[in-house]
């Protein structure tokens, strides 16, 4: 992680767990993180935390709304600004409505798509051209996705955020052909989680707290430090290695 040290990485949904993990470790590993939220109160905290702590780097919170392109450009723009521009770019904010194909409301559908997938894509666009505009060729774009974009999981609830983690696997390998065909040195990586405790499953099941504690009692889960650290590992491979696709579970996970 030495070669790191000073540089810029953004990571979206960074108020809390995985996002929150990775953010503290990049600045743990002395990088100048942009952690974005919509709320940044715990972005705040995690900051004054970091610095307490003395690590070499700095976290620097960022209001953003992704489900609005504005926002996320003028985020962009104030990077751009401030701190020249973008030489990681963590896609970490995702999440799931409880929503099925057959009686779900259109609403939640659209707004897994803006966060899940354009919001993913509009991100990696700009980071992109950030680095290409200041010729940073060993940029890295890491994609947060879940064990969801590789199986469909057998509940109502799950199969539209199934798709859109899909989505996320057939962007990631996309982006790495476009980045060869462009003769770029850019990498990128899909890390694939499994069952994770953190606030994610509330969220999803934010109508029953039982459903969403049921989960993570039934096994030892990941934790988000778990894929933090894989973060870490990635972005410390050689720069001629290329670190595709990450699949993590715990151990006793079924599917």
């Amino acid at each position: 992680m030495e070669r790191w040290k000073g540089r810029v990485a953004l990571v979206t949904g960074a108020s809390v767990g995985i996002g929150a993990a990775v953010a503290r470790a990049l600045v743990q590993h002395g990088m100048k993180v942009v952690g974005c939220a919509r709320n940044v109160d715990k972005i705040e905290k995690l900051a004054a935390e970091c610095q307490s702590a003395g690590y070499s780097g700095t976290l620097i919170p960022y209001k953003c709304d992704l489900s609005n392109e504005e926002e996320i450009l003028s985020m962009f723009s104030a990077i751009r600004t401030l701190h020249q521009g973008v030489d990681v770019c963590i896609n970490n904010a995702g999440l799931a409505h409880a929503e099925s194909l057959l009686a779900g409301r259109t609403e939640g559908w659209r707004n897994m798509i803006e966060v899940n997938v354009l919001a993913l894509c509009i991100c990696t666009r700009e980071a992109y051209q950030s680095m290409k505009e200041r010729h940073v060729d060993d940029g890295h774009i890491i994609n947060i996705n879940s064990m969801g974009g590789h199986r469909i999981v057998a509940s109502a609830d799950e199969h539209f955020y199934c798709a859109t983690k899909y989505a996320v696997t057939a962007l990631t390998e996309g982006l790495r052909q476009e980045l060869r065909e462009a003769k770029s040195h850019i990498r990128t990586t899909s890390i694939s989680p499994g069952i994770v405790e953190t606030e994610f499953a509330f969220r999803h099941h934010n109508s029953d707290p039982e459903k969403a504690a049921a989960a993570y009692e039934s096994i030892k889960c990941l934790k988000a430090e778990d894929i933090a650290s894989t973060v870490t590992y990635v972005l410390s491979a050689p720069p001629h290695v290329q670190i595709g696709d990450v699949q993590m579970r715990p151990v006793e996970q079924v599917s």
